[in-house]
Order: C-alpha cells, then sequence, then structure tokens
C-alpha cells in the first residue's frame, strides 16, 4: 500500500490520537475477555449459573471451602463446547462451614448452618483414594463477591461481556445489510424509489427507537436471539440515510460514468465501485451503532424483555441488584455498570477518532 494513500494518512492519524488508541485497546480487552469467558472464568458452568444460596450477596475476596462432587455425564461433552458454550454438567459444589474424613466417608455441615447443630451429613467416598478426597473439598475464592443467589459475580461478567459484543456485532451487521442496501437504491436510482425509500425511513426515524424494539420484541416473543433482531433492525436507518447521501454525491462522478460506458451494470457499478469509496462515514455509523446496541440492550434487560434467564447480562444483573446501592453493597449493581459505562465510551471514543482521521479535510 502506497504509503501517501488516503488510508494510510488515515491510519496514521489515528495511531497519534491516544484516545483513539486507548479506546481500541480497551474493546479489543473486552472482546478477549468475552470470547474465552468460560475459559477465564472461575465458574465455567453454562451461563456461569451455579447457584449457592447459602453464600448470597458475599463481598469481594470472600473464601469458602466448597464439596465438590464430580459429574458422571462430564464426558459426554466435547472440550471445544466447553470453552465456547460452558459446561452443561458442571460438578455438584456445596459450601461446607465443617467438614471431617473417617475411614469410608466424609462428614460435612454445609454453609449457614449453625456449629453447635448436629445437622452433619454423611456421604460415603469408601471408592476414593487419597489424591480423589483432597479433591473433593477445594478452596472456593469469589474475587468480586457473589450477587443475591450466591453466583459468582467476576463469571457473570465475563460472560455478560460476550453477550453485549454479540448484541453489538449482530445489531450492527443486520443495520449494514439492510442500510446499505436501501441507501444505495435510493440514492442511485433516485426518483420514485428514493421517494418511497424515503418514506419508509421518515416512518421508521419517526418512531422512538426503544419503543420500537419494545414493540418488535413482543411480536416475535422474549428471548435471546429475537433482542438481537429486534435491535438491528432499528438501527440501519441512519445508515440509509447517510449511504443515500454519499451515493448521490458521487454517482455522477467520472469514474461512475467511465463504469456505465463500459456496459458494467448497477449491481456492479454499486457494489465495486460506488460503495467503497463511500465507507468512511458508514464506519464511523457502525462504531456508534456499536455503542448504541449495547445500550438498548442493556435497558431492555432492565426492563425484563430482553436476554432471559439464566443468560447473564449486564442490563439484568443491573435489575436484580439496584436495590443493593441503598443496603450497603452498591457494588453488586455498580460493576455492570462501569462495565456498560466503559464499553461504550470505547466505542464512542473509537468512532471520534475514526471520524477524525477519515476527514480528507485535515
Amino acid at each position: 500500500m502506497n504509503s501517501n494513500s488516503l488510508n494510510a494518512l488515515a491510519l496514521q492519524r489515528l495511531k497519534k490520537d491516544f484516545w483513539g488508541v486507548f479506546s481500541f485497546c480497551v474493546i479489543l480487552a473486552f472482546g478477549f475477555l468475552g470470547l474465552l469467558a468460560y475459559v477465564i472464568a472461575p465458574d465455567n458452568s453454562e451461563h456461569a449459573n451455579q447457584m449457592h444460596l447459602a453464600v448470597h450477596s458475599k463481598p469481594p475476596g470472600f473464601k469458602v471451602k466448597m464439596l465438590n462432587v464430580p459429574n458422571q455425564f462430564k464426558s459426554n461433552q466435547h472440550n471445544l463446547s466447553k470453552w465456547f458454550l460452558g459446561e452443561k454438567y458442571p460438578d455438584k459444589t456445596v459450601p461446607l462451614r465443617d467438614y471431617e474424613f473417617t475411614e469410608d466417608s466424609l462428614l460435612y455441615l454445609e454453609y449457614g448452618t449453625p456449629l453447635d447443630t448436629l445437622l452433619y451429613k454423611k456421604m460415603t467416598i469408601e471408592a476414593f483414594n487419597d489424591v480423589d478426597r483432597k479433591k473433593l473439598v477445594i478452596d472456593k475464592v469469589f474475587y468480586l463477591g457473589t450477587d443475591k443467589y450466591g453466583r459468582d459475580m467476576l463469571s457473570r461478567l465475563l460472560v455478560g461481556a460476550r453477550i453485549s459484543f454479540s448484541i453489538g456485532f449482530v445489531a450492527v451487521l443486520i443495520s449494514l445489510i439492510v442500510g446499505l442496501f436501501m441507501g444505495s437504491v435510493s440514492g442511485y436510482y433516485g426518483g420514485k424509489v428514493d421517494a418511497l425509500i424515503m418514506w419508509i425511513i421518515n416512518v421508521t426515524w419517526s418512531i422512538p427507537t426503544l419503543l420500537m424494539v419494545i414493540a418488535i420484541t413482543l411480536a416475535l416473543g422474549k428471548g435471546f436471539w429475537q433482542v438481537f433482531i429486534a435491535v438491528g433492525l432499528t438501527m440501519w436507518v441512519e445508515v440509509a440515510r447517510v449511504v443515500r447521501g454519499q451515493v448521490m454525491s458521487v454517482k455522477e462522478m467520472q469514474y461512475v460514468t467511465a463504469a456505465r460506458a463500459l456496459g458494467f451494470n448497477d449491481l456492479r457499478i454499486i457494489v465495486n465501485h460506488i460503495l467503497p469509496n463511500i465507507m468512511a462515514p458508514v464506519i464511523v455509523i457502525c462504531a456508534s451503532n456499536f455503542a448504541a446496541a449495547i445500550l438498548i440492550e442493556s435497558g431492555l434487560s432492565f426492563l425484563g424483555i430482553g436476554a432471559q434467564p439464566p443468560v447473564s447480562s449486564w442490563g439484568a444483573m443491573i435489575k436484580n441488584h439496584y436495590n443493593y446501592i441503598i443496603l450497603g453493597k452498591p457494588y453488586l449493581a455498580i460493576a455492570p455498570g462501569v462495565c456498560i459505562m466503559l464499553l461504550v465510551m470505547s466505542f464512542m471514543l473509537l468512532g471520534n477518532a475514526l471520524r477524525a482521521a477519515l476527514d480528507v479535510r485535515r
């Protein structure tokens, strides 16, 4: 690539923008953590949903002895499936207050049971050797504490990063497909086609985004993929308007006229000659749409019509724990809120950096 090309110059400008580079690194870090969530998370069960009500709402750094009983169905799941989807058959874990090994059994007292009671439970372990016995009782550390259901907060936050990235990626992809098609057709052909598409755009634009997402979600039903589609179908309008304006400004330029003179069809002219030259503002819009999609999904989950339990969503985590802000444990709601703020702010800063770097007037 020629070092004097516009792309090279834009890349050089972007590298000199501290906040642009910083926000890009933050986005990469969240993306990496989300992709490898089940590998990194202390609770690698599906949706990080292992509940221990006896240790609910514990502070960060809480330690407890945990009885770990291996699940016999673990071998039925492939390792790749466990790494990317979580473990469907996790080991059974029970928090302990006290325990004692005998020759052929384990006596244990569950966490939350008073020590002066005689409610010790017995588990026969005569088939276990010394090594296996040591693995039965393990030290468990909840680095960010537990939520009100006794689930590991760190694991839920890591899996929630995957949800936020997924909703942003799918929503932006849908908005790009619909917006590029509608905007390029409207701007290239003009006339009645342009009038019809602009009418659709204006009607869609006049409906509040959150209201439309709620309507689409209720029509499609509550669920994981329904939210993705609903958010994506509400974000194409801005892309279409920008693409339409850009296509109208370049369709009469000499390289487009030359393509027509060579007999190229309209599809080839739009895809190969027009769209590659108008993608700079579209890229900037995609960055802001990514941030908007994360906010919308979090808002829907907070209202209870987004990703449904037991799916880990930052918005749902705030909904479940916002009362704890005044009950002395605000971190249960603040932690997912900070994650949303950091990720959304990073995408907005990256969008601003891209806008400055791609400005040909600089």
